[in-house]
């Protein structure tokens, strides 16, 4: 971490993460890459998920669905790391901090925004990432199952015990971060797949967000609503942004327009330097490429 911090410091770096699988991570990352796309920002996106590499398939869906339909889908300059696979963990590490600081090599001085999609474990190539990040977005559903993410909650209580080892991992990170640049990393919690609904689970999982984020020191983001749509347009490499568009395939519904209004009020709310355009610079999409460890 400590070369990577002092290299390579020119694009802002967004990490999506969550040690839990199924929590959003790739659906979100992907709106995130193509809202900053359409507002003529450079990207690049790095997928640490080999084995899932759901980013990467979203990326390759979308690829696909342009080719097809001969739209004008704009695409990141994408980087897939392979895990290393010779069974000896400083061998593999020292080759995944290799592969990783070769594409962030590609990426931080020719890009505006680096995405980073983490896997849903805990991995030398996730710790590496969450490294690097300027923004860390985490999303949880609402349940105490993934807010067991952030913290342990007392079962009869319903109160915060301890931070979880995710959260003390983010707790290392950032550490990390202020000893190679005294820079912190801007931590957002997104509450996805919420349901508006009154209940006794949410209720009680209100009252703890409303005070983990001075406890844990992260800002809680606005939810994304749990709609259908966000996971019909991941076969066609779409997102929310591309529906209007007249060859989605897609018919429009009001579901549609206030999913996207959420989507866009995260992005707001994330508050990212969008005035940091590179001047005189261009990069041309490419196709996701993998590079192995």
């Amino acid at each position: 971490m400590t070369e990577l911090g002092r290299v390579f410091r020119s694009a802002h770096v967004i990490v999506v993460g969550n040690e839990k699988g199924g929590s959003g991570k790739s659906t979100i990352a992907m709106h995130l890459v193509v809202a900053l796309l359409d507002k003529g920002m450079t990207v690049g996106t790095i997928d640490l998920d080999s084995r899932q590499q759901s980013l990467t398939r979203y990326l390759e869906n979308r690829e696909d669905w342009a080719r097809r339909k001969c739209l004008d889908l704009p695409l990141p300059v994408h980087y897939t790391i392979a895990s290393g696979e010779t069974g000896h963990l400083d061998r593999d590490e020292e080759r995944e901090f290799g592969v990783f600081a070769e594409a962030i090599g590609h990426l931080e001085h020719e890009c505006d925004f680096v995405v980073i999609d983490s896997p849903g474990s805990d991995n030398y190539l996730s710790r590496l990432g969450h490294s690097m990040a300027d923004t860390l977005i985490t999303p949880i559903n609402e349940s105490f199952i993934d807010l067991d993410v952030l913290v342990n909650v007392d079962g009869e209580s319903y109160d915060a015990v301890r931070p979880s080892q995710y959260a003390l991992m983010v707790r290392e990170s950032r550490r990390r971060r202020d000893s190679v640049d005294n820079a912190d990393i801007d931590w957002v919690v997104v509450r996805n797949r919420f349901n508006r609904i009154a209940s006794r689970n949410k209720l009680r999982i209100d009252r703890l967000l409303s005070v983990l984020p001075g406890e844990l020191d992260f800002r809680l983001a606005p939810g994304l609503g749990d709609r259908v749509i966000f996971r019909e347009l991941f076969p066609r490499g779409l997102t929310l942004f591309d529906v209007m568009h007249k060859d989605s395939g897609i018919n429009i519904s009001m579901s549609h327009l206030a999913a996207r209004h959420e989507v866009r009020a995260l992005l707001k709310f994330l508050n990212l330097p969008m005035d940091r355009k590179l001047s005189g610079q261009e990069m041309l999409a490419t196709v996701p490429a993998t590079i192995a460890s």
